[in-house]
């Protein structure tokens, strides 16, 4: 029994977080006897997997960027388990594969997670995870001669690079090699900004920045596009607040000299969109909650002094990008996307026309490029990457494929519902375009509710599947996100998270009010912050739901912040160290509040072993404690995915295998026989 702020607070299962003990690792084994037996008993699994494989089968491409007249982007054929990086010529041409990770783990568990090409297109670095963790080991290609340097970027995590013009070195951020044993469960902070010169040795890199008084701190470094400056975004966790350093840049010199502050309050979010001479282009938060542009001279960075670039409006913009003489605004309107054009005074020049209710997830420009990249999504549309020319507004698909499927069959519409204080809350709803309402059709409701995510119409090969086979999607854009702007994300955090429960019980409940499910046919599902959100939902209302799956979620809220990047999510839960924060925190930490003898619907519990960012003893405790109380003959398992992390680098194979396990857990605990088509 431990103590916090005068209350005992019971930990029975602490005895998981022993990773690597005897005792652990005998439960873990008898966890996936359960857990295998039961999928193969389903009588439907090996059926969905042939078809998910199907449906995952056409050509895949990533977010392009362009340098030096080329192309440099990810592709997946359909059927490697991870994407190769490729160039191409800008005016097309033959594809040139730089980088194939497949050939370098025949289990597909090293992926290439970020990649940065020198401006003049002639080196590629390019950063490569393995097993799913959030620790990336950087390298770097030379295009001319197919060379492979040697140079090797350790221990690098939440950072990309940033070239020199001239192409002689980066610079990175990165973390000091973590003891041995606590690679991935061992608290991750002290980042520092460093220079890495072409052609030497990582030991030689030159620290650039470093503030040994505020180990929190992280560094997003970008090169000003005529090299005269290096813009520092100074971020801590992930709260939405930061800071902005710069430092002078002189050409043709080893960096040097000190790093000035130019924004320094921490009062409000701040991001880089440009920079012409002295003048910094920035998306901003302050005395706007739905986002603005402003232009800051760098002798006059004083508020009062800033130039309005874009104003604060109905729209809450997600970000801004500079292509050629226009700005580009990826807003959304009640949760719905578009893509807007302004001058660079700000005038509004219209909307770009987008194939559907979907997400633009992506944007990729360059202040001196006139063209710019963009990938759109949707429940039954995978990405597809457009090219958007500032100069003619024409906006193209960037290449024809040809898929298995057919993305008419499905329709998505957008509903409002309230919550129980009262607060309306959009909710997008999915299904085949020939659904039968009366066939009593079953219901996946999924949510994230945190962290100003946005939950918009994404792709999803599980989700198709569950369309496919005539389930309902619903999506809900709870309190918490980003829906509505800094206002909406704020009112579902910290001792308000409670709000965001709400909401999502709201949504169950009006689906069933309106007749499009009844508790014994309602499925919920969450991800990471949505994994907590699953875990609260059945903990407070099980009595709602037919079934949960929550997928690498965060389970006990007293313990968090103790394990790798858990302390930087202060900003959304609050601190257990903090009194009223901790009575907040108790009051709906599923794993502490699983009641003895209660009855609980089915779940699914989906973990990896290599989770660095959420470590899986959260769902080894929560899943441990719900086997020991459930008061019901329904199943609790765990699923844990070997030699994989958080979800990004999953190799194919492993998503489809996940995919195809969830879909069988679902349809055995509402009696689905179907399979295939």
């Amino acid at each position: 029994m431990d103590r916090y702020h005068g209350i005992e607070v019971a930990d029975p299962h602490r005895w998981l977080e022993s990773l690597d003990s005897a005792a652990t690792r005998d439960w873990l084994a008898e966890q996936e006897r359960r857990a295998t037996a039961f999928f193969a008993g389903t009588g439907v699994r090996s059926g969905l997997r042939e078809r998910l494989g199907a449906l995952w089968s056409f050509e895949r491409f990533g977010i392009p960027v362009e340098r030096g007249g080329q192309l440099f982007f990810l592709k997946n054929d359909g059927h490697e388990n991870q994407a190769r990086l490729l160039v191409s010529p800008v005016g097309g041409g033959p594809d040139r594969v730089l980088v194939d990770p497949n050939r370098l783990d025949a289990g597909g568990t090293v992926a290439v997670t970020s990649f940065a090409p020198s401006d003049d297109g002639r080196f590629l670095a390019y950063g490569l995870a393995t097993r799913g963790s959030d620790w990336t080991e950087w390298r770097v290609h030379q295009l001319d001669g197919d060379r492979e340097w040697a140079d090797r970027l350790r221990w690098v995590r939440f950072s990309d690079v940033s070239w020199l013009p001239d192409g002689s070195g980066f610079f990175y951020s990165r973390y000091e090699a973590p003891r041995p044993g606590e690679e991935h469960a061992g608290v991750v902070a002290n980042q520092k900004l460093y220079f890495h010169r072409l052609g030497t040795a990582q030991e030689e890199d030159q620290l650039i920045y470093y503030r040994p008084d505020h180990p929190e701190w992280g560094y997003e470094a970008s090169v000003a596009p005529d090299g005269r400056f290096l813009w520092i975004r100074i971020w801590q966790g992930t709260d939405r607040r930061s800071r902005i350093h710069y430092l002078e840049l002189e050409s043709g010199a080893e960096p040097a000299g000190e790093v000035r502050c130019l924004l320094d309050e921490f009062d409000a979010g701040y991001t880089i969109v440009g920079s012409r001479g002295r003048e910094l282009w920035l998306w901003t938060d302050r005395e706007a909650p739905r986002g603005r542009v402003v232009a800051v001279s760098l002798d006059h960075p004083e508020p009062e002094a800033w130039r309005e670039v874009l104003a604060e409006r109905e729209a809450v913009v997600l970000s801004a990008h500079v292509v050629g003489d226009r700005l580009l605004a990826n807003s959304l309107v009640d949760a719905r996307c578009e893509l807007e054009v302004f001058d660079l005074a700000g005038r509004p020049l219209g909307a770009l026309a987008l194939p559907d209710l979907g997400t633009v997830s992506a944007v990729s420009s360059h202040p001196d490029q006139p063209v710019a990249y963009f990938c759109f999504t949707a429940f039954a549309q995978p990405p597809t990457i457009f090219r958007y020319d500032s100069r003619t507004g024409e906006v193209a698909p960037l290449r024809a494929r040809t898929l298995p499927f057919d993305p008419a069959r499905f329709v998505t519409r957008q509903v409002f519902f309230p919550s129980s204080d009262g607060t309306r809350v959009p909710m997008y709803l999915a299904h085949r375009r020939d659904l039968d309402p009366s066939a009593d059709p079953a219901t996946l409701l999924h949510g994230y509710g945190g962290f100003a995510v946005a939950m918009t119409p994404m792709f999803s090969v599980g989700n198709l599947a569950w369309l496919e086979q005539g389930g309902i999607l619903a999506v809900a854009n709870l309190r918490g996100g980003g829906e509505y702007g800094e206002a909406w994300h704020l009112a579902g955090t910290r001792r308000d998270k409670q709000k965001v429960f709400d909401d999502f019980l709201a949504a169950a409940r009006w689906l069933q009010n309106q007749g499009l499910t009844r508790p014994e046919r309602l499925a919920i599902s969450g991800r990471s912050n949505g994994g907590l959100l699953v875990g609260a939902a059945i903990t407070q209302a099980p009595e709602l739901f037919g079934a949960a799956i929550a997928h690498v979620g965060v389970f006990d809220m007293v313990r968090f912040p103790r394990f790798t990047i858990g302390w930087a999510w202060t900003s959304d839960y609050g601190s257990p160290d903090d009194p009223e924060d901790f009575a907040a925190l108790l009051a709906y930490s599923p794993y502490h509040n699983v009641q003895p003898g209660k009855a609980y619907p089915p779940t699914l519990i989906v973990t990896g072993d290599h989770d660095d960012r959420v470590v899986p003893v959260h769902s080894y405790k929560f899943a441990a404690a719900l086997q020991e109380a459930q008061g019901a003959a329904a199943p609790i398992l765990l699923r844990v995915e070997r030699s994989a992390g958080h979800g990004a680098g999953k190799p194919s194979s492993k998503v489809l295998d996940e995919a195809a396990d969830s879909l069988a857990f679902l349809m055995a605990v509402f009696g689905e026989k179907k399979e295939g088509r």
